[in-house]
């Protein structure tokens, strides 16, 4: 039966609190071990369920048709391999940068199918929706998990962890870094030991895409080498985002405060929980 009613949904950036490469495979793909948690800055997403059979989104962004928005791509998808007649009208406020290592778009493409799965009254688990979503992106299981976690692998390994809940600036440079050109990038630190969760959780932390994209992107490098004055300073993913870390919010909204005029940033807040999961649980 479908559930007629409109629902704004949150899709939430994410961080990698460190990212290690351990090696190449013969296929090309690197297999990694990397921290996720989600950050309390998200895009937004207003769900209206219909009976036409329609999938509509708004607004069109420049550069990016609807029909190739992961969004459209996902409710797609969830209606054809269901074969759902009804459709959805989804309207999207535009909080995350596209390409900055935040995992705007799939995020957006996760809060589509869990939303789409709870307005379709789907049943559907998130181990199926994960499968699903798979195919749009390799983060999108994490965000239809909606738990802070260690990725190993090439990614697929999911183990449920528990960082501490951190306060944020989150730098936005303006440039964007191809993730593919980082991974061909013939002085990417590639080796770096595997290591237990516990020894990960424990030790400092790194980005081992932070050499390379820093010595490639003078931006990404410019907007580090003035955060890092302030607090400890990393790359999120491949970039091109960086985050500091504070003690408090406020000390983060003081870095803000003062930061210059060609640096774009926000404050925001670590969670180890997304609010998607906080919104359905709710719900259901």
């Amino acid at each position: 039966m479908l559930k007629n009613n409109t629902i704004r949904w949150p899709a939430p950036a994410k961080l990698n609190l460190f990212l290690y490469i351990n090696g190449q495979r013969e296929d090309g793909y690197h297999e990694l071990q990397t921290l996720f948690q989600f950050i309390d800055r998200c895009d937004y997403l207003t769900i209206t369920p219909n009976l036409s059979g329609k999938i509509t989104l708004s607004p069109d962004f420049e550069d990016l048709p609807s029909t190739e928005n992961l969004i459209y791509k996902a409710a797609l998808m969830l209606q054809q391999q269901t074969k759902m007649s009804v459709g959805a009208d989804i309207y999207i406020e535009k909080n995350l940068p596209m390409g900055g290592g935040l995992g705007g778009g799939s995020s957006d493409a996760a809060t589509t199918l869990l939303a789409l799965n709870y307005h379709w009254n789907l049943n559907l688990t998130k181990k199926q929706l994960s499968a699903m979503g798979l195919s749009l992106g390799a983060d999108v299981p994490i965000f239809i998990e909606g738990v802070a976690s260690l990725a190993e692998g090439v990614g697929e390994k999911l183990t449920k962890v528990f960082p501490s809940e951190d306060n944020y600036l989150v730098a936005i440079p303006n440039c964007h870094v191809s993730t593919p050109e980082v991974f061909k990038n013939p002085v990417l630190i590639r080796n770096t030991q595997k290591r237990s969760i516990t020894e990960l959780m424990q030790q400092k932390w790194h980005n081992d895409c932070e050499p390379c994209v820093k010595n490639s992107y003078p931006k990404v490098a410019k907007a580090m080498d003035w955060l890092i004055e302030y607090a400890p300073t990393r790359l999120t993913g491949t970039g091109a985002c960086v985050f500091s870390t504070f003690a408090t919010a406020e000390e983060a909204q003081v870095v803000l405060d003062n930061s210059p005029q060609w640096l774009t940033a926000f404050t925001c807040k670590g969670v180890n929980t997304s609010p998607v999961n906080t919104l359905l649980s709710t719900l259901n």
